[in-house]
């Protein structure tokens, strides 16, 4: 624990160190204003979309961020009371019992893009990714700092810092430690995410440059499940889960140091992405003149845009110390001698793409406004175990999108589309359609969108792949269609917002067993209806804040969903009556209503369909919180999972089991820290 407050309080202080020159700090302010007519007006429009940070010396920093998508500048989430804001899974999400396995949402959400695909997303979650890559602007250094230590040495590190670098250039590096040795014999997890951004703005405001540099190592220990040959949750010997047997791995106490971490049996997947966007902008000149100073402005009228990423995927499964040879036999149909013999498969991707963009901007003054229309060719590299030959591929596709957010800001527009002309992927296509309404302050927002995917199955499910087992029946797939109407209704001045998806399928393709695919030809659809409301208890800072989500299949097709998922926060908002502290403790409480959930197919890194188990939770999970806030400064104590005490055996070992043997722990402390600041 010592050397883990060293290192965080050597990182704080070595980027404390960095002091930009006074020429460049007036040089950076002069950039932000002067992208305002790059942005269209967005310094001065967009004045409410930044956050002003107070120095003890009086000085004032403004940072605000953007995606590489989109021009739009955000300001950063303040939301105290939400913990699922600091880790990466939403609140909805399932996971095996341990932070780090792979997870699943309790939500219908089938991928919705087309072209290829790999087809390992179990552990999404916790990928570092270019599209929520931020790019900021800032007139001094900023930092973030995340530190989270829970029960069993659970630890997570995220670490953010920012700067400009002369005038037209800011820096910006990431890195996310999380490592959890878990509750459960071969559970423990490793993950390491690295991020690197920089944003280059010619002075002439002509040309802008984008890099983005991402890496992700995940190590997830497999233990295939708890062994069903015995009530081990409710036997007494076995109050300590790491004594009861799993499926998989041999039986050992999983090491808490995170600089030694050990994962003999489990999955690596490991990612890397290396992007560069170049944009070079023709339009009009303007300045605005003060009594001091001339501030440049630049209106574009017409952009070119070169993008080109080099992207790999290595997804692996190994057992270095094979135990149960029966066990492979029979789920996989594979002969692996034990014990000790090693196993190992693996899918490793390399894939290079260069894009094309022409924009044209309708409304010089609205950088918002646009039409764009590009080409791709995507050229693909796979290599495979078990003597199966490289294959070598490329994809041809064109793409185009068109976005609209009025300078009154009452509509905004968004619609897109890509069609595959040639190569792997011939004849996908996906199109998507948003609009929203400002209905004003009483009513709110209103948007309304379609979207329809026409998409080759991932490839996962073609023969070529090495998770394609020997064992499963070969199969020839067709594309998947699928289709999403949605609406959304947000009303914040009452607290309250509605959401509804329709969801009509064809062709889906799934998994119906630990080792067979297979596909779904006929049509079936699925309605989801949510809410999410805050009530005022009293006049005291009580507040009572649910979410409530029904699905409903209609329909044959391999998906189960619960009828009834429900999340709600009872608790106190406020400060108590100091200035500046802001503090939100109480009760959460999270439950879903009994269904035939997923099972999890350790070998294939899948979640399977499944109809015959019920998965039901024994006590809804419950949670006490205190949070607060002084300054910059926020600190997190929580007790999650006190549902599990037995009042008869004197322990947390009411297991909750939201996966077919995969418990949840019982409780957890859960103490973090997060602390931004300026230099």
């Amino acid at each position: 624990m010592l050397r883990i407050l060293y290192i965080l309080f050597g990182i704080v202080l070595l980027s404390a160190g960095f002091v930009t020159t006074a020429s460049a700090q007036r040089g950076a302010i002069d950039r932000l204003r002067g992208m305002g007519g790059n942005l269209g007006g967005a310094a001065k429009g967009g004045a409410g979309d930044s956050v002003a940070h107070r120095t003890g010396l009086e000085d004032s920093i403004t940072i605000h961020f953007r995606y590489l998508d989109s021009s739009r500048l955000r300001n950063f989430d303040s939301t105290l009371y939400d913990f699922t804001k600091k880790v990466p899974l939403p609140w909805y999400h399932q996971h095996l019992g341990n932070l780090g396995n792979a997870s699943r949402s309790l939500l219908f959400t089938p991928i919705m893009q087309s072209g290829w695909d790999h087809g390992f997303h179990a552990y999404d979650n916790y990928l570092f990714t270019v599209a929520e890559s931020r790019f900021f602007n800032t007139t001094r250094p900023y930092t973030e700092l995340n530190y989270l230590l829970g029960s069993r040495s659970e630890q997570m590190i995220n670490l953010v810092h920012t700067q400009n670098v002369g005038p037209l250039l800011n820096l910006g590096i990431q890195y996310r430690l999380i490592n959890s040795p878990g509750l459960f014999s071969n559970s423990n997890t490793n993950h390491n995410n690295y991020r690197f951004t920089s944003w280059y703005q010619s002075k002439n405001k002509r040309y802008q440059n984008f890099i983005v540099l991402v890496g992700n190592k995940l190590q997830s220990g497999e233990n295939g499940g708890i062994k069903t040959d015995g009530n081990y949750l409710d036997s007494t010997g076995y109050e300590e889960r790491s004594n009861v047997p799993t499926q998989l791995g041999t039986t050992q106490v999983n090491s808490r140091n995170f600089f030694t971490t050990n994962i003999s049996t489990g999955t690596f997947f490991t990612t890397a992405t290396y992007l560069m966007r170049q944009q070079y902008d023709l339009g009009q000149k303007d300045s605005i003149v003060t009594d001091s100073t001339v501030i440049p402005l630049f209106y574009p009228r017409l952009r070119l845009e070169h993008t080109i990423s080099y992207n790999t995927y290595n997804y692996r499964f190994k057992d270095d110390q094979v135990v149960d040879s029966a066990w492979y036999r029979n789920n996989y149909g594979i002969d692996v001698q034990a014990p000790r013999d090693t196993f190992m498969i693996r899918d490793y991707w390399r894939e290079l793409i260069n894009d094309f963009s022409v924009y044209q901007f309708p409304d010089a003054k609205n950088a918002q406004q646009f039409v764009k229309v590009g080409a791709s060719l995507q050229m693909l590299n796979g290599t495979f175990d078990s003597g199966r030959v490289t294959t070598k591929d490329h994809n041809f596709f064109l793409h185009g999108e068109y976005r609209n957010r009025t300078r009154n800001k009452k509509w905004d527009i968004e619609a897109s589309g890509r069609f595959y002309v040639n190569g792997l992927n011939a004849g996908d296509y996906d199109a998507y359609i948003s609009l929203q309404r400002f209905l004003g302050q009483r009513i709110g927002y209103l948007r309304a969108a379609f979207q329809n995917t026409n998409r080759t199955p991932s490839f996962i499910y073609d023969q070529g792949s090495s998770f394609y087992l020997p064992s499963a029946t070969p199969l020839t797939f067709n594309k998947e269609n699928i289709t999403n109407i949605f609406a959304t209704l947000d009303m914040p001045r009452y607290g309250l917002r509605l959401t509804g998806s329709y969801y009509l399928v064809t062709n889906l393709t799934y998994f119906k067993s630990m080792n067979q695919p297979d596909q779904f030809s006929s049509l079936f659809n699925l309605l989801r209806v949510s809410g999410e409301k805050q009530f005022k208890l009293g006049r005291r800072g009580w507040n009572w804040r649910t979410w409530v989500i029904v699905q409903q299949r209609a329909g044959d097709g391999p998906v189960n969903v619960p009828l009834i998922t429900t999340r709600n926060m009872i608790g106190y908002d406020g400060n108590l009556g100091f200035k500046n502290l802001g503090i939100s403790f109480g009760l959460e409480a999270k439950y879903f209503t009994a269904y035939k959930a997923p099972a999890y197919s350790p070998l294939i890194g899948q979640y399977y369909f499944q109809d015959t188990v019920n998965v039901k939770l024994r006590t809804p999970e419950m949670s006490l919180y205190m949070h607060f806030r002084i300054k910059s400064f926020n600190a997190y104590v929580r007790a999650e999972n006190h549902n599990t005490f037995d009042f008869a055996a004197g322990g947390f070992t009411k297991n909750n089991i939201p996966t077919i043997n995969y418990p949840y722990p019982g409780l957890q402390i859960r103490v973090g820290i997060f602390w931004s600041f300026v230099n």
